[in-house]
C-alpha cells in the first residue's frame, strides 16, 4: 500500500507546485517507485513541470470513468523511470460536487497504485477539497512563504484542519447530522460544544484526533530580511487550537526555480548545486525520514499530549509576532521533542 504525502499551503503563489514536483523527483531518486498526483482542482499545472503541457490522459478521465483504473492515468516521467505524473483536472461536474465519501474512495485508489509512495499536490487555501485531501494522507506538509499573509493563512489552514480532523472524529462515533462537517466552526471549544463532547471521553477523542496530526513546515524563498519564527508559530498553535508542525526544512529564494519551470524542469534536476536545490533536497530527505518511519510502523501515531483547549482564538497580531525574530536554522531545534 502506498504512502500518501500531501503538499499544500494556505494561499496560491507560495511555491506548493514546485516544492511538490522536486519533492516527488527527489523520492525517486531514491529508488522508491513514486507517483506525483496533482489534486490541484481548477489550478492544475503540475505536468507542467515535468514538460507534459498536453497530457493525454489526466485525473479527470478516471473521475468520469473514461477509463477504469487509477493506473491507467499515471504517465511515465521520460527523466526518470521511477517516477510517474497524474495530470490534474479541471473544474467539472466530476469535482465540484464531490462528497466526502468519495474522496476517500479515492484516496483508496492512491493508495492502492502500484508505488511506494504518492505525492499529492493539494489545491491552496482553506475550500473543503483541499482541507479533506490534505487530512486523508498520511504525511502532511503545508508550504508557506516568510511575508505576513502567507503567515496568517498558513495559521488559518492549519488551525480549520485541525477543527475539521477532530470534527469527523465525533461524526465517524456518533449519528450527528453529515451537515455538521460542512459548518463554519471558529474554536477548539465550539466544536466540542456542538458535538456535546465536553466531558473526559470527548476530550479523549479530540486528543487521539491531534495526535494524528503534526504537519511538516517548509518555509519557501526565504531571505535575510524575512523571515518566520517558528517556534513561536509552534506555542501559538499549541495554546489556541491544539495543533503542532514541525520544521521540514527552508529553501532560499533563488532565480534558478523560475529558470527551471521555463525549462519545464525541476530544479533540482535542472541546476541542482543552486541554492533552491539544496534546500529542496534537505526538504525531502526530512520527509524521507518520516517516509522511513511510516515504513516501519505504517499505523504508528505522534504521542505528544494534547493541551486541553479553552476555545479562545489566537489574536492575529500574536501571529504576526512570529514574524519578526529569525528562524532556527537547525531544524532539529524546533521539531518535537
Amino acid at each position: 500500500m502506498a504512502i500518501l504525502i500531501s503538499v499544500a499551503s494556505g494561499k496560491g503563489g507560495v511555491g506548493k507546485s514546485v516544492v511538490a514536483a522536486n519533492l516527488a523527483l527527489a523520492l525517486a531518486k531514491t529508488e522508491r517507485r513514486v507517483v506525483l498526483a496533482d489534486l490541484d482542482v481548477g489550478g492544475a499545472d503540475a505536468h507542467i513541470m515535468f514538460g507534459e503541457l498536453n497530457p493525454s490522459v489526466t485525473l479527470t478521465d478516471f473521475l468520469e470513468k473514461r477509463v477504469n483504473r487509477l493506473e491507467e492515468v499515471a504517465i511515465p516521467v521520460t527523466f526518470h523511470p521511477n517516477l510517474r505524473l497524474i495530470a490534474g483536472t479541471g473544474e467539472t461536474l466530476a469535482t465540484a460536487n464531490m462528497a466526502h465519501a468519495r474522496k476517500k474512495r479515492l484516496m483508496k485508489h492512491f493508495q492502492n497504485l502500484d508505488a511506494d509512495v504518492v505525492v499529492l499536490d493539494i489545491g491552496a487555501g482553506t475550500n473543503y477539497h483541499a482541507l479533506d485531501f490534505f487530512l486523508m494522507a498520511d504525511i502532511h506538509v503545508a508550504v508557506a512563504t516568510p511575508d505576513p499573509t502567507s503567515v496568517l493563512d498558513l495559521y488559518r489552514f492549519i488551525k480549520l484542519a485541525v477543527i475539521r480532523r477532530v470534527l469527523s472524529y465525533f461524526l465517524s462515533r456518533s449519528p450527528m447530522p453529515e451537515v455538521l462537517a460542512n459548518r463554519d466552526f471558529t474554536s477548539m471549544e465550539e466544536v466540542m460544544e456542538v458535538a456535546g463532547a465536553t466531558d473526559d471521553e470527548g476530550r479523549e477523542v479530540a486528543a487521539t484526533a491531534l495526535e494524528s496530526l503534526q504537519p511538516g513546515l517548509v518555509i519557501n524563498r526565504l531571505s535575510s530580511h524575512a523571515q518566520v519564527n517558528v517556534l513561536y508559530l509552534r506555542k501559538i498553535l499549541h495554546q489556541y487550537v491544539g495543533g503542532d508542525l514541525r520544521l521540514l526544512g527552508e529553501i532560499p529564494e533563488d532565480p534558478t526555480v523560475t529558470q527551471a519551470v521555463r525549462k519545464f524542469l525541476p530544479v533540482i534536476e535542472a541546476a541542482p548545486t543552486s541554492d533552491a536545490a539544496k534546500g529542496l533536497l534537505a526538504v525531502s530527505a526530512a520527509v524521507e525520514q518520516l517516509v522511513m518511519e511510516h515504513d516501519r510502523t505504517r499505523v504508528e501515531e505522534a504521542r505528544q499530549p494534547v493541551e486541553k483547549q479553552r476555545g479562545r482564538h489566537a489574536p492575529e497580531g500574536e501571529v504576526m509576532q512570529s514574524l519578526r525574530t529569525s528562524t532556527p536554522q537547525n531544524a532539529d531545534a524546533v521539531s518535537p521533542s
